[in-house]
């Protein structure tokens, strides 16, 4: 019997006209990054397990794929540890490597093994694919592509506010409304330290960044989980619920935190950076919010997430600032900060609101018919003039009915159809016929290539 063809779950295929939807999305996010003068790298599929563990934080260690070793990989196990079945020790007994959870990590990596072919300031972006073990569910999957823009080796808040104005260039050219919601790590550090919890503000920030998801309840009970106090948890609850303009929040903030030195600096950040944007003016809404918190244990200051208005879906961009994120590699006081676009999600958000441009649903522009093998060549002549214009066309292969001909350029979503018989072969012109009101005009190549260039 037959295998029955799958893929894995939390991976899709995509077909051409949805690779024509997702390449106008990396165009568009490209174009905004190359026009504030970042430069593209890439880096491996798959890195070594000692570059990525450790810091994504331990939910993170646990969604990362690891990558069995070649060849007799239990070679390296000894039985104690099979029978034990100890995930941590098993997995550095078995693997070396996994695939890439995201592009930061990698991109340090890249920068300090790098550090004397590039120029600081940094200014890069990078369009590849991540994997995370994931419980795959709706804008949720295990395999997804990322595009980001970081800058490192530059404190400067300038940056922060260069990287809000492209969230806001790329989501104005998409069509997609959204809001920019922006906190600091200064200030939640701030807050465990108001409320008497130094040492547990990894378990808070994990905690409070799912407040969208499970809700305020489910979150408080989860901080008392992870040893928090009920009066810490109480202490915490106006700070979750701050409401208000973004300069009476930070007003708020600033009485609340007016205490803790690393909080009062946090909201000096996310002063300068609200004012200046605003300044600037943008047309997304630019809100702060002291729930968002990234449970990435990398992030030191500006923290940053991006929702889209319309549609119900997770966070479509992400990112903020970390200060010394390349040196566990060995490069200290390098501080840099980045974005980074969801494109799956983007994808999805698009496809819901019926916004891609209808042109980049069809690769082909224009179809020539074929009615046999004179006009057939006679076709390949003008194919190739077009394509020196830079218009797409193709032949269609076979000398079929001209019903399956049409058929076939109205299920490709091809816009228009050139016909070439006897009359145009004399007259070296083409019979072009559009496809989306039905008309047609007898024409001669210049003004074909003038049409639909």
């Amino acid at each position: 019997m037959a295998q029955k063809p799958s893929i894995p779950k939390g991976t899709r295929d995509f077909s051409p006209e949805e690779m024509s939807k997702r390449n106008y999305i990396f165009d568009t996010i490209k174009s905004v990054f190359t026009l504030h003068g970042f430069h593209q790298i890439e880096t491996p599929a798959m890195e070594n397990l000692s570059t990525l563990m450790g810091k994504y934080g331990e939910e993170g260690d646990k969604l990362l794929f690891k990558i069995l070793n070649s060849g007799d990989f239990l070679k390296k196990a000894a039985d104690e540890q099979l029978l034990e079945r100890n995930c941590p020790k098993l997995t550095s007994a078995l693997s070396e490597k996994g695939l890439r959870y995201d592009l930061t990590v990698p991109f340090a990596r890249f920068v300090v093994q790098h550090r004397n072919e590039i120029q600081f300031p940094f200014k890069r972006f990078q369009i590849q694919p991540v994997w995370r073990a994931d419980r795959p569910q709706k804008g949720r999957y295990r395999e997804f592509y990322q595009c980001d823009a970081d800058i490192i080796g530059t404190n400067s808040l300038f940056n922060e506010i260069d990287l809000i104005q492209i969230i806001d260039e790329v989501f104005e050219k998409f069509g997609i409304n959204i809001t920019i919601k922006l906190n600091n790590r200064k200030v939640l550090s701030g807050i465990a330290e108001i409320i008497g919890e130094p040492d547990k503000i990894i378990d808070i920030t994990v905690a409070i960044d799912k407040i969208d998801k499970i809700g305020l309840d489910n979150v408080n009970l989860e901080l008392k989980e992870k040893g928090i106090s009920d009066e810490a948890v109480e202490k915490l609850q106006p700070l979750l619920t701050l409401a208000g303009t973004n300069s009476e929040k930070l007003n708020k903030l600033a009485d609340m935190l007016a205490g803790s030195e690393i909080g009062m600096k946090g909201i000096e950040e996310l002063t300068y950076i609200i004012n200046n944007t605003n300044e600037l003016g943008i047309n997304s809404i630019l809100e702060l919010d002291v729930s968002l918190a990234r449970g990435l244990n990398y992030y030191t200051g500006s923290i940053l997430e991006v929702k889209a208005n319309d549609v119900q879906i997770g966070s479509i961009t992400g990112g903020g600032r970390y200060d010394n994120l390349t040196g566990v590699f060995g490069l200290d006081d390098v501080s840099g900060v980045g974005i980074s676009f969801g494109a799956d999600r983007i994808f999805d958000v698009l496809n819901q609101l019926d916004l891609y441009p209808k042109e980049t649903t069809a690769a082909t522009k224009l179809l020539f018919v074929n009615f046999g093998e004179n006009e057939a060549k006679t076709s390949l002549k003008h194919i190739k003039e077009l394509r020196k214009h830079g218009i797409s066309c193709e032949l269609y292969p076979e000398n079929a009915k001209m019903k399956k001909q049409m058929g076939y350029a109205n299920d490709s979503g091809i816009p228009f159809v050139a016909i070439i018989g006897e009359t145009e072969m004399q007259n070296n012109t083409i019979m072009l016929k559009d496809m989306v009101n039905g008309t047609q005009e007898q024409v001669p190549i210049e003004m074909v290539i003038e049409k639909l260039k």
